[in-house]
């Protein structure tokens, strides 16, 4: 499972569920298993916890226990094939939102900018038709400025847009090299800074992920019992932001929503005032936790 990816934040996350080890769990991000072998490790034999990853190369990471229920599906879908299985309520839900170890390093899913001649892919879900290829050949320019801007928070978003807009009446873009060339007139600092940047930008929409994560939340809210615990990873400012919004405030934009009588509707509180970051001890043996970022609510 190391080999697939390294879990970040462990123990904290463990801590931040509150586990009881008769409840039934939600590990949403499976990926390597790592913190599903943890939460079974703490759970009785009443306990039961449900594995979730859209991924079909996870499936090789099942661990056998009668405990455990794996779900090939995207956990935008929670609640839907939760209640397949005659599950109302939850005591806890996980979800890691980075990319795995394995995804990365596999080159032919076009995650990572370090295999030049490979095709650009990054889906999630191999079945989904929409990849990174298709957005850079056929999204219009605004269009492309809008995700790098947001999703990428991408210096010199617009003239980039433009360029790949033009370059691609050439001929189509489809690899990893290509988009680099196009790209590099317009780096600002650190290239593989800027490539990265890019590629999370196309990589977010191509798996629609800000989407996801705000299904999840909101269904979150939905399926936990009182006193139930969220616990979520992110790794960049954007999907951190709407998780603080979330739980903060109520709605991801960060405005409290009141009813006619002015009470606001909040489904959750912070556990943590102060976001949760790898320790530097964590950082030194896994450097790739060091953007990592925890926050933990309790269903009021």
């Amino acid at each position: 499972m190391s080999e697939y990816h390294e879990t970040v934040l462990l123990n904290e996350a463990i801590e931040g569920l509150n586990i009881q080890p008769d409840g039934i769990y939600a590990d949403v991000t499976f990926g390597g298993g790592g913190h599903t072998k943890a939460i079974l490790e703490q759970l009785s034999t009443k306990g039961r916890l449900f594995a979730f990853d859209q991924d079909k190369d996870a499936r090789a990471n099942i661990i056998k226990d009668d405990r455990l229920i794996f779900i090939p599906e995207n956990f935008r879908h929670i609640r839907k094939f939760l209640r397949l299985h005659g599950i109302k309520q939850l005591q806890g839900i996980i979800a890691d939102l980075g990319v795995s170890w394995h995804q990365i390093n596999t080159p032919k899913r076009g995650f990572s900018t370090r295999f030049d001649e490979h095709l650009l892919d990054m889906r999630m879900n191999e079945n989904i038709p929409l990849t990174a290829r298709s957005i850079v050949n056929q999204y219009t320019s605004a269009t492309l400025l809008t995700i790098f801007k947001n999703y990428g928070e991408l210096p010199n978003s617009a003239p980039l847009a433009k360029a790949i807009s033009k370059a691609r009446q050439l001929r189509p873009i489809e690899t990893v090299e290509q988009l680099k060339t196009i790209a590099e007139p317009f780096v600002r600092g650190k290239k593989h800074k800027y490539y990265a940047q890019l590629f999370q930008a196309l990589r977010i929409e191509v798996n629609d992920e800000m989407g996801a994560l705000k299904d999840l939340l909101k269904q979150s809210a939905l399926l936990l019992s009182p006193e139930g615990r969220l616990v979520v990873i992110a790794y960049h400012s954007i999907e951190d932001r709407l998780v603080k919004n979330y739980v903060k405030r109520g709605s991801f934009d960060g405005i409290e929503e009141k009813d006619i009588f002015g009470h606001s509707h909040k489904p959750f509180k912070a556990i943590n005032k102060k976001v949760i970051v790898p320790s530097t001890e964590e950082i030194y043996r896994n450097p790739k936790s060091r953007s990592a970022k925890m926050r933990i609510a309790e269903k009021n």
